[in-house]
């Protein structure tokens, strides 16, 4: 029988035996450049791919001038030690296939239908122990994966905006995951500088669980007169110490993002009242106040 420390060794030598090393991300927008940005500067091959050269060449320079920041509050005064930091960074960083991927993660719009095409068509093109992972912060990964093969090497790793600023990475699995996909994606997450957190495959995961309902009831209080958005922004920061009320929080995120997601919930979860959408936000989207993105959402914004 193995003792406790060998079987501890052997998964240990298993894990890095599966190191992730070549990373592909797919999109290249906010969420999938930050991806891209943070796996770089943590020493994996990145590759990019988008349908569109033009946001592939305007994600490579706003990867460049956030690596120009990381690289100025780590270095300090060093500007060699930063010029070789941001120059190395971007020599790992490229735009080709998957052909060479150890990890895919997907970054693209918020459609079940594009997302399962995609992965049926990554199934073809992608090596046989390449694991595929999608950033989805509402969708169900299971349904992603309805289409591909390799379920066994499928899961979730959401990531928060600004990735390269924001800690915390969801890991999920589904059913089928197996461990060997698990440890590797949590071993990754782990070589990324982030803080990893384990969750079966449920509306939201973690955060966007607890976080939807609670931006929604804040909504139902306002649209009762119960009190006043700024009020109910001011109780949360002092009465619980959150940096941000579940107003400003989501004229950050995007109300039209806040929107798609519960309006999505309550569709699956017709009879759950925490998913019904409130009118107030639907009422905004419709007139194009999205929150800071737009210059005005519950908040107006100087552009």
């Amino acid at each position: 029988m193995l003792s406790s420390v060998a079987v501890r060794n052997f998964s240990n030598s298993a894990v890095m035996a599966n190191a992730i090393k070549n990373v592909t991300v797919i999109g290249s927008g906010l969420m999938g450049g930050g991806i891209a940005q943070v796996a770089a500067q943590t020493g994996h091959n990145v590759v990019m791919v988008d349908v569109d050269d033009g946001v592939l060449s305007k994600a490579h320079e706003r990867i460049s001038t956030s690596m120009k920041r990381v690289a100025k509050k780590k270095f300090g005064d060093s500007q060699e030690e930063a010029n070789k930091f941001v120059s190395d960074s971007l020599s790992r960083l490229t735009t080709t296939s998957v052909k060479n991927a150890d990890l895919v993660v997907e970054a693209i719009v918020e459609n079940i239908d594009i997302k399962q095409k995609l992965f049926k068509q990554l199934d073809e093109a992608a090596p046989e122990h390449t694991i595929f992972a999608s950033n989805t912060s509402s969708l169900s990964i299971q349904k992603i994966a309805q289409n591909a093969k390799r379920k066994d090497r499928f899961g979730g790793l959401h990531f928060f905006n600004p990735v390269a600023v924001m800690k915390l990475l969801e890991v999920i699995r589904i059913p089928e995951t197996s461990q060997a996909t698990t440890d590797s994606m949590i071993a990754w997450g782990k070589a990324m500088e982030k803080v990893t957190v384990q969750c079966k495959d449920t509306p939201g995961f973690i955060v966007n669980r607890l976080l939807l309902p609670y931006k929604m009831e804040a909504y139902r209080m306002y649209e009762r007169g119960d009190a006043s958005y700024r009020d109910i922004d001011t109780a949360m920061k002092l009465g619980t110490g959150y940096p941000m009320g579940p107003f400003e929080l989501s004229d950050y995120v995007g109300l039209d993002t806040s929107l798609f997601i519960i309006e999505g919930w309550a569709k699956e979860y017709p009879d759950e009242p925490l998913y019904k959408v409130p009118e107030i936000l639907r009422k905004l989207v419709s007139e194009g106040k999205l929150g800071v993105k737009t210059g005005e959402g519950f908040y107006k914004y100087n552009k």
